[in-house]
């Protein structure tokens, strides 16, 4: 009897590696401190990106009211997170600041084909704000599973949630080999490193290439266009 193919579990980011939202989720959690709280330190914070919204709503609350948010706290601002981001999402489609990277959808396409790969999301976004980015691109039926900021604050976490949550769809296990950890910042290449995942870089998003690299991910790519390339990393056959 023919053993079994291996699936491989891809988990993509979403911010800076599936889209560039223009911004959007930056800008609905400014408006919401601004609204709950007359005053927002959303703009204190450096960067959002790489961290989860777990963490960043935490801060954001803390730089723009001077102290540390209980759990009730955090929920109410990620209410109005979610009921603004919607509007913010369609302001970057309408202005063009919207994008998806180049070889992007190529790439999709040629994976979903392939029966032994699973595509899901590995994003520090909750779930809602996730798919909300994503609907512009009419991508989210390509993403059956994923690990997201509403199931842990830490990323490594939530990349190995979405692992069970894969295996669990599945009806069997499936290797640390066998997933990969897909994102454009050092931060994605040190959770996956960390969930004992393989990493790949990609120079989409809101980190250069110099610092890409000293992340030291598995492979490293300035963008989605050398599908042949992609596949090779991910044990595919052209």
């Amino acid at each position: 009897m023919e053993a079994e193919a291996a699936v491989r579990l891809i988990l993509f980011d979403i911010d800076g590696t599936l889209v560039k939202a223009g911004g959007a989720g930056r800008k609905a959690l400014d408006r919401a401190c601004l609204n709950l709280y007359g005053n927002s330190g959303v703009r204190e914070l450096s960067s959002l990106a790489g961290r989860t919204d777990s963490y960043n709503f935490k801060m954001a609350h803390w730089r723009s009211t001077g102290r540390r948010p209980e759990a009730r706290d955090v929920r109410r601002l990620q209410d109005k997170y979610l009921e603004l981001l919607p509007r913010y999402v369609k302001a970057s489609v309408r202005l063009g600041t919207y994008e998806v990277p180049t070889g992007l959808r190529r790439l999709l396409r040629r994976l979903r084909r392939d029966r032994s790969v699973l595509l899901g999301l590995g994003t520090g976004n909750i779930e809602p704000a996730a798919r909300l980015k994503l609907s512009p691109t009419g991508l989210n039926g390509y993403f059956q599973v994923g690990g997201f900021g509403s199931d842990a604050e830490h990323r490594h976490t939530l990349l190995k949630k979405a692992r069970r949550r894969a295996e669990r769809l599945l009806g069997k296990s499936i290797a640390s080999n066998d997933v990969f950890v897909v994102g454009d910042t050092p931060f994605d290449v040190r959770a996956g490193r960390r969930a004992g995942f393989r990493t790949v870089a990609v120079a989409t998003g809101y980190a250069a290439m110099d610092e890409l690299k000293r992340s030291k991910p598995d492979h490293l790519a300035h963008d989605f266009r050398r599908t042949s390339q992609w596949l090779q990393w991910f044990g595919i056959r052209n």
